[in-house]
């Protein structure tokens, strides 16, 4: 007769110094490692009965039924107001959100890095925009091999000399890499000056046998989070201006350019209303975050047109007085901004960060009553670089666990809770 594996274990464990009681032992999960999860989730109906309580916390998650009306409603605004969206994957670093995108209408995808790019276009996605600049060996020889992978990849260059290293490249590689000219609208960060700085640089690309210009790139990121939507409108009016003006010297000079690229989640419904402008490199939008609902709507203080559907989970670890920590910290939320994050669904507290791990609830007013071991969610501050602390990416439908998505390909790294 076989031996009962159950009860051999049970009765080495009883003989042992520390002694795990059976029901502790087999009992069901009602919570898992992340070594656990990533045995889940490489079995068939891993995620069955799994819901948001058996989540490790801090983690992300996000609320899909938001998230898809997010990705809905800017690509309904696209097809309204006959604009081609390339949404920047920057912001999530997530494949299959990018395959959401595309699915929704957009014509590609905006990448920041040569990172992002790759990953892109390893899982087949089209279209790739990379929106800096590919200077040096080590970054063009990553670029070569995108390109051959996804030869309708695009990159951006604001400078000759990096003109000049990209078609050396190319060359070499018996390829022809298109371009997008960077401009400079505002935001004095990279770009090329408006003008006849532009068209000089064009006119160096243009020479160049094994690159072909095809656009202008004119993002406009001071422009984006300006509070007001009066003031907003003012301010992207005057940078893409520029960028017009831009576009129509070259025009003149003999370029036939097919896109003029810009536009952000806070100027989607002002940008697209610039005849001219062909595409928005919209981000943010499918997320959402408490930066972008402080500069205010069309309508009103707050910036209500896209829901906040991406939240960081925690567990109040302690509770005293009119404080409670939670178990999120730096690590677990990004500080680029001056301001915290805010707890969703509930109100008249205040958060400030409290370390590395720990955050700080000032319970002033609370709207219901705040407990030792609660979970809360909290809207993060500024989306892209959260996501970015994390490697993966939680979906809810309500309570209940509904797919696991990776950030960068990252998500199965040993790092465990």
């Amino acid at each position: 007769m076989k031996p009962n594996r159950r009860k051999f274990v049970t009765s080495i464990l009883a003989t042992s110094p520390v002694y795990l009681a059976p029901t502790l032992l087999f009992a069901k999960h009602e919570s898992y490692t992340r070594r656990e999860m990533d045995k889940k989730m490489q079995k068939k109906d891993s995620l069955a009965g799994m819901s948001r309580s058996d989540l490790p916390t801090p983690c992300l998650l996000l609320d899909l039924n938001r998230f898809e009306a997010n990705i809905e409603k800017m690509a309904g605004h696209s097809r309204s107001n006959s604009i081609d969206l390339r949404p920047h994957a920057k912001t999530h670093k997530c494949v299959e959100i990018a395959q959401r995108q595309i699915k929704a209408g957009a014509r590609g995808i905006c990448a920041a890095t040569i990172a992002e790019a790759e990953v892109m276009s390893r899982a087949g996605i089209p279209g790739i925009l990379i929106t800096s600049e590919m200077v040096g060996k080590p970054k063009i020889k990553r670029l070569i091999a995108i390109a051959k992978n996804s030869p309708d990849m695009m990159v951006a260059v604001d400078h000759p000399d990096n003109v000049r290293e990209l078609q050396e490249a190319a060359e070499a590689a018996r390829l022809r890499l298109n371009l997008m000219l960077d401009l400079d609208v505002g935001s004095n960060r990279t770009g090329t000056q408006p003008g006849e700085p532009a068209l000089k640089l064009a006119q160096e690309i243009q020479k160049a046998k094994s690159l072909q210009l095809k656009g202008i790139s004119a993002y406009a990121g001071h422009s984006s989070h300006v509070v007001g939507f009066e003031a907003r409108k003012a301010s992207s009016k005057e940078a893409m201006g520029k960028a017009l003006e831009t576009r129509d010297l070259l025009r003149k000079n003999g370029f036939e350019l097919a896109i003029l690229s810009g536009g952000s989640t806070g100027t989607y419904n002002i940008d697209s209303s610039i005849e001219g402008i062909s595409e928005l490199q919209v981000g943010s939008y499918v997320f959402m975050d408490v930066d972008y609902r402080r500069i205010g709507g069309q309508s009103g203080d707050v910036y209500e047109d896209f829901a906040p559907s991406l939240t960081v989970l925690t567990t109040v670890i302690h509770r005293s007085g009119n404080k409670a920590v939670l178990d999120g910290g730096i690590k677990a939320i990004a500080t680029d901004r001056k301001f915290g994050p805010e707890p969703r669904d509930l109100t008249g507290v205040t958060y400030s960060f409290a370390g590395d791990e720990h955050g700080r609830l000032l319970l002033e007013n609370p709207s219901r009553e705040v407990k030792l071991g609660d979970r809360l969610e909290l809207i993060i501050p500024h989306c892209d670089p959260n996501v970015n602390l994390y490697d993966r990416i939680y979906g809810l439908r309500g309570e209940k666990v509904e797919t696991v998505w990776s950030v960068m390909d990252r998500a199965g790294a040993p790092a465990y809770f």
